[in-house]
């Protein structure tokens, strides 16, 4: 059996916080601009029948964020490091499709928090996304990054949950239209379903919380509870917040106003609860795109780096990055949409070349997982969802394929 990395010595209390702030790093990652923005337009799109979608989603997003945790957990390494175990080279190619998807989307990243703080205060976009950055690095130059980070996380996650509920009340939904499309739906997008799994559990995003938990200390056949406990929570989390946005613009969308303009999403929190509602906004859309900022940073050097490198290094590679897409958002004032597109398809192809990795440690490298018998349920779920993932490559193939047209 491989020999378990050393793991630094916490407290349970510290223990417990460097979970907490992995699950919400996961979580905040995965709700960033594309998120409010996605989950707006298919509202609009479909109503109440857009319920099941998320209901849907949030039960797949669950099985992929069981395995991978629990693989990683259990074995102590990251999966680029599982992957060079399991096919030499397949790691780090895993490794630069995490770093390029995470580069290009922390650019507009910091564009997202750009927007919320001209939502929210009136400034420049270009001086809210450079502050912004700055914010993201003052947390890595602390000497206590680690802490620092996740309590940020959890802090500005509790916050944009909190002013999503006040809004979705002002709104005041049809709750029981939603419920009823939750198990009853009036139509099912097949295509919006795959587009949220993407968008949640989809490149750097899969690997955020696990790569936290490895940090923080916690890993091993002794802490597989607690390691199954944070992945899902940290889906519910994020299914929370779609769900608050959801009956938001839903309840806005039922009461007769149609959404036209090019930001549909403030203009829905506008329509519900007046001027404060687009300050709201602005204050959900920066939260959002700052931990997204963080996440993305945080989890892309994560990959190119190894367990065992300095933490003083790990940040200073960290602080390095968001100073480069800062850079890069400040020269083109935005991510440029062709770029995006591209790193969208990187994550799609993502998924399933990670994901599978992890599977099969799951299944053939018992002797990476210190002997640990996997659950085969657990295996068998897996391998079911891994082949939807492999439906979301196909695409992100096709779409690069027409692109490259």
């Amino acid at each position: 059996m491989s020999a378990a990395p050393e793991k630094p010595q916490l407290s349970a209390s510290a223990r417990r916080t460097a979970l907490l702030g992995a699950m919400f790093l996961m979580a905040t990652s995965a709700i960033g601009p594309g998120f409010i923005t996605q989950t707006t337009v298919f509202t609009v799109q479909l109503g109440a029948a857009f319920a099941f979608a998320i209901v849907v989603s949030i039960l797949v997003d669950i099985a992929v964020q069981l395995n991978v945790w629990r693989v990683i957990g259990v074995s102590g390494m990251r999966a680029q490091e599982l992957g060079n175990k399991v096919l030499p080279g397949i790691g780090w190619f895993l490794a630069a499709l995490v770093f390029i998807g995470g580069m290009v989307f922390n650019i507009g990243n910091i564009a997202g928090a750009s927007l919320g703080m001209n939502a929210m205060l009136g400034w420049d976009p270009q001086i809210g996304g450079a502050i912004s950055a700055v914010i993201a690095i003052l947390i890595f130059v602390s000497k206590r990054a680690g802490m620092a980070l996740d309590r940020i996380v959890v802090l500005l996650g509790a916050m944009m949950i909190l002013l999503m509920l006040y809004v979705a009340i002002v709104a005041a939904p049809p709750v029981g239209e939603a419920l009823k499309n939750t198990v009853m739906p009036a139509e099912v997008d097949f295509l919006t379903i795959t587009t949220l799994i993407g968008g949640t559990v989809g490149g750097y995003i899969t690997y955020a919380g696990a790569h936290r938990m490895l940090d923080s200390g916690t890993s091993g056949v002794e802490h597989v509870k607690e390691v199954t406990r944070s992945s899902v929570l940290s889906i519910i989390v994020t299914g929370v917040m779609r769900v608050l946005l959801f009956l938001a613009i839903f309840g806005v969308v039922a009461g007769g106003v149609a959404l036209t303009s090019d930001n549909m999403a403030a203009e829905a929190f506008g329509a519900a609860a007046g001027e404060i509602g687009m300050r709201l906004f602005g204050v959900i859309l920066w939260a959002a795109a700052l931990t997204s900022v963080i996440g993305a940073a945080y989890t892309s050097v994560s990959f190119i780096t190894r367990t065992t490198t300095a933490v003083r290094t790990r940040n200073w590679l960290t602080i390095g990055f968001i100073a480069v897409c800062l850079a890069a958002f400040l020269l083109l004032g935005q991510a440029p949409q062709t770029l995006l597109i591209f790193a969208g398809a990187f994550n799609g192809l993502i998924l399933p070349v990670g994901f599978g990795v992890l599977l099969w440690v799951a299944w053939r490298r018992r002797d990476l997982l210190q002997g640990y018998a996997y659950p085969m349920w657990l295996l068998v779920l897996g391998a079911i969802t891994w082949l939807l993932t492999l439906f979301l490559g196909w695409n992100s193939l096709s779409g690069l394929a027409a692109l490259w047209a």
